[in-house]
């Protein structure tokens, strides 16, 4: 089925959505929270490949600042992920007509997904599949994070990124690149919200991750209230969906008709 472009408009303005598979009023809905240089088109055909295999609608979307979603003011605070996860995802699954859902996370936007999961009762959650997602801040992501700073300034990751953001480009990288990179942010943790979140938990990690290492998978198993399950993923580094597409593919598929079945984990 061919993706359905859109755009929704949010407090905060207009949000760039491209819809996979059924109506949200007929379909339980995978929203898809990209990483930190993400974007709709950054998932390539991973959302419209899982869609299918499930017969689930997918909601795929560029945060503020990202892709063709409206600009979003710099600096970015240190907070803004539990801005997304508090405010602006809340916002969006309400204005876009979405009821039962999952959760599918990557890197900043698996924590996005348990910021939003572990603040407040969240009707019609019924899971979340995390994929390198970060619970609190290590040293391996800030020495990454400085490397891709020479990257973007110095190579050719400007002009990589121009493809997916255009004039969002230096919005999107400025904004997550100096948030991590702030000496401050070595404090940011949110590991009090996992004993709130009490869906079913599919966790993803490359063994290779260059932003995070297996602590960030085991302190969600260990403090989350729910069900968790993890998969390490050989030769994978920090894009599971894109390195290792086809075993993250299977991986949800089997975790997502569980979660249809009411089994648990």
């Amino acid at each position: 089925m061919k993706p359905r472009a859109d755009t929704v408009t949010l407090s905060g303005g207009d949000v760039e959505v491209e819809w996979h598979g059924p109506d949200p009023a007929s379909a339980t809905t995978l929203v898809f929270l990209h990483e930190g240089l993400g974007s709709v088109s950054m998932w390539r055909d991973f959302p419209a490949r899982l869609a299918d295999a499930t017969g689930c609608a997918a909601l795929v979307y560029s945060r503020f600042g990202y892709g063709a979603s409206s600009p979003c003011r710099l600096p970015r605070p240190l907070s803004y992920m539990h801005d997304e996860g508090l405010v602006h995802l809340p916002e969006l699954i309400t204005a876009a007509g979405i009821k039962d859902h999952v959760l599918i996370g990557h890197s900043d936007g698996g924590s996005i997904a348990v910021i939003y999961a572990g603040a407040a009762a969240r009707p019609g959650l019924r899971g979340m599949a995390l994929m390198a997602a970060h619970v609190f801040t290590e040293e391996i992501n800030v020495k990454s994070i400085g490397d891709i700073r020479i990257s973007f300034d110095e190579g050719d990751l400007r002009r990589r990124l121009q493809r997916h953001h255009g004039d969002n480009t230096d919005c999107a990288f400025n904004g997550w690149c100096d948030a991590w990179l702030d000496p401050d942010f070595m404090h940011w943790n949110i590991e009090d919200y996992l004993p709130a979140v009490t869906v079913p938990l599919l966790v993803l990690q490359g063994a290779d991750d260059q932003y995070g290492t297996l602590a960030q998978v085991q302190a969600i198993e260990m403090k989350s209230g729910g069900p968790a399950k993890s998969m390490l993923l050989p030769d994978c580094g920090h894009s599971p969906h894109r390195e290792a597409a086809d075993a993250t593919l299977g991986a949800m598929i089997a975790f997502i008709a569980g979660l249809k079945s009411g089994r648990v984990l």
